[in-house]
């Protein structure tokens, strides 16, 4: 069973949503729709979210990704349709028990980032693990360990006004990891940051997953961004979603001629990380140390900062996870997975399945 399961969600924004939804499910078309002053904001969607993974909504503005993430912790309603976490019905929770999964469940990044103006950048931090009862001391220290994290020391005593807009997302991000959920829901979280600080938070949240195996649902517009982080990604166009798979089933296998269209036109030397070039490790040879960075590249680097390694080498480069060896890769694979696709796998998306998980 995934962690957390999303089936039939329908929302419908406006002034009588459920008489929407009637007319919706009676074959009233979504123009028609708007027309009588109500927005089809999600149709239908069904997903399976596995424990453990970096799960990324990506789509157009307007493609329903951000509602569908506050539709995980009820902070909206949908018209119709169910969401599970760890198999209980977030929907049917009264209000104790929902602020209790939000406590302890989850925490959320926002966009608009939903600091508190008048609490110390460190106190911002430290919220989530104050309405959990953690003391004082105990929490302004898990409360500075991130904050180094994310590259905001010296400034635990500053309040939100005093902080630009990147290091305000910052701080939202940080309170999000103090709060040691297993679940994290991150809108947008990067945004307002400046590409150096966005690739070196990327990095930071890939190696959090790694070591603490937290589920992270996060929302981007970006697909090279989605490409980087995600181990799965949904692609939602107008509501619904288009596709599921891995950045390399995304790349090589797009569901319809947009999402071709959209992948012909990325770099995936930057977009994709080495490992998804990887192949086993062949049993004739033997196995090299993890430790020797020259014989071997970590799993989560790109293919672009790799590529250097490849040029010119004839045995196979050994590719890393940690301290174990995964793999090995070598320039025709590479060469095999960045070439674009001259057109559309018909088999991707049978008819009638736009909605179903991988």
């Amino acid at each position: 069973m995934a962690l957390i399961e999303i089936r039939g969600v329908t929302t419908i924004f406006g002034p009588a949503p459920p008489t929407a939804l009637r007319k919706l499910r009676s074959g009233l078309d979504k123009s028609a729709l708007l027309g009588s002053g109500h927005t089809l904001a999600l149709r239908d969607v069904d997903l399976d979210i596995e424990a453990g993974e970096i799960f990324v909504l990506m789509g157009p503005s307007g493609s329903g990704k951000s509602t569908l993430l506050r539709h995980i912790n009820r902070l909206i309603e949908p018209t119709a349709g169910r969401v599970h976490v760890d198999g209980q019905d977030v929907m049917a929770l009264r209000t104790r028990e929902l602020v209790a999964l939000r406590r302890r469940r989850m925490a959320m990044v926002f966009q608009g980032f939903g600091l508190l103006d008048h609490r110390r950048v460190v106190d911002n931090v430290a919220l989530g693990l104050e309405l959990r009862g953690v003391g004082q001391r105990e929490r302004r220290t898990r409360a500075m360990q991130w904050i180094e994290r994310v590259g905001l020391s010296g400034y635990e005593e500053r309040l939100p006004a005093q902080l630009s807009g990147g290091m305000r997302q910052r701080v939202g991000l940080a309170r999000a990891l103090a709060s040691e959920t297993d679940i994290i829901l991150m809108d947008e979280p990067f945004s307002a940051l400046d590409p150096p600080i966005r690739a070196q938070l990327q990095r930071e949240l890939l190696a959090l997953q790694a070591e603490q195996g937290r589920t992270v649902v996060f929302v981007t517009h970006d697909l090279d961004e989605a490409l980087r982080i995600g181990s799965r990604l949904a692609i939602l166009r107008d509501g619904a979603v288009v596709q599921v798979g891995t950045p390399w089933e995304v790349l090589t296998q797009p569901a319809d001629a947009p999402s071709a269209d959209f992948a012909r036109h990325v770099n995936r030397a930057r977009a994709l990380a080495i490992g998804s070039a990887l192949a086993p490790w062949p049993a004739d040879l033997p196995m090299p140390d993890p430790a020797n960075a020259t014989d071997t590249v970590d799993a989560d680097a790109s293919i672009e900062q790799v590529l250097h390694q490849l040029v010119g080498r004839t045995d196979p480069l050994a590719v890393r996870r940690g301290n174990v060896i995964v793999g090995q890769v070598s320039m025709s694979s590479v060469r095999a997975l960045l070439a674009p696709p001259d057109r559309v796998s018909p088999r991707q998306v049978p008819e009638g399945s736009e909605n179903r998980s991988a």
